[in-house]
């Protein structure tokens, strides 16, 4: 293997910041198009697909709290609260934080909720964020979802001891069982929810695709040199090639600049409109 795309980033920057990434790497995962598309509006559709099929949840009224306010979790947040929710956000992202409060969401802490809240759904690609400590205090019936990375975000394995009980109920659904006799339901046993029981839409599909197909070309094709053995972003006009490949779903039709417009804005006529570090 001489050169790399990857959808996602945690472990190629990793690979980077220890001088063991041997090949040069396009990150697509905070590519704009993958960023907004798959992370964002697939998710504020999906959430609301993944629970209804697995948890059989009415939303009007319940309360809950989305840990994480990342592009997935604003995904989850609007299509919660436009479903007449009440939801609560956790984040550490004191800029993540603040966009929250300005969408009307409470931000807080999920040890000052996790009481009272009907659903907790994590969203951070991080580890850990839903502990023992967390579920043990959870009320009768409170549902526990990941829609981030992997497995890691809810300590499942936390809850493979003797005095819980596990009860399969179908397909992505089991109840763990308090010797009290209170019960969470734990979906997906904590993996993915939406890539577990739910399915992706092709245009989402088919909008991410293009974009690690276009980040592996530009790989092979780019001269000798040009990328070293790090982690890249995807070129922005190749980043609004992939939009403009999707309009026509639409019937979209983009505006273009006069010369005299683009002189005025220091752009090319055919782009890129936005800088490298645009999101």
């Amino acid at each position: 293997m001489w050169r790399a795309g990857s959808q996602t980033w945690y472990k190629l920057h990793h690979l980077s910041k220890a001088g063991k990434l041997c090949v040069p790497a396009i990150n697509v995962n905070d590519s704009v198009t993958k960023q907004k598309f798959d992370n964002l509006y697939c998710c504020r559709e999906s959430i609301l697909d993944s629970l209804k099929k697995t948890a059989d949840i009415m939303f009007g009224g319940k309360q809950v709290v989305v840990c994480g306010y990342g592009e997935v979790g604003k995904g989850c947040s609007a299509a919660l609260k436009a479903m007449g929710s009440v939801v609560y956000v956790t984040e550490i992202d004191p800029i993540c934080a603040l966009q929250a409060c300005m969408d009307g969401f409470r931000l807080t802490k999920l040890g000052d909720v996790v009481r009272q809240v009907d659903m907790v759904i994590t969203c951070t690609g991080n580890k850990n964020v839903v502990v023992r400590e967390h579920m043990d205090l959870m009320k009768n019936g409170c549902v526990v979802c990941n829609m981030g990375r992997s497995n890691t975000e809810i300590d499942v394995s936390s809850l493979r001891t003797p005095e819980l009980v596990w009860q399969h109920v179908r397909a992505q659904v089991d109840h763990i069982i308090w010797p009290d006799g209170r019960r969470i339901v734990l979906l997906a046993e904590g993996r993915v929810l939406n890539l577990s029981s739910s399915t992706v839409p092709i245009y989402v599909l088919s909008i991410t695709a293009t974009t690690q197909a276009l980040a592996l070309i530009e790989l092979f094709n780019a001269p000798e040199g040009r990328y070293k053995q790090d982690v890249y972003l995807l070129p922005k006009k190749l980043d609004e090639y992939v939009a403009s490949l999707h309009l026509h779903t639409f019937d979209a039709h983009l505006t273009e600049l006069t010369d005299e417009q683009a002189k005025y804005m220091g752009l090319s006529k055919n782009g890129p409109f936005k800088p490298s570090y645009y999101r």
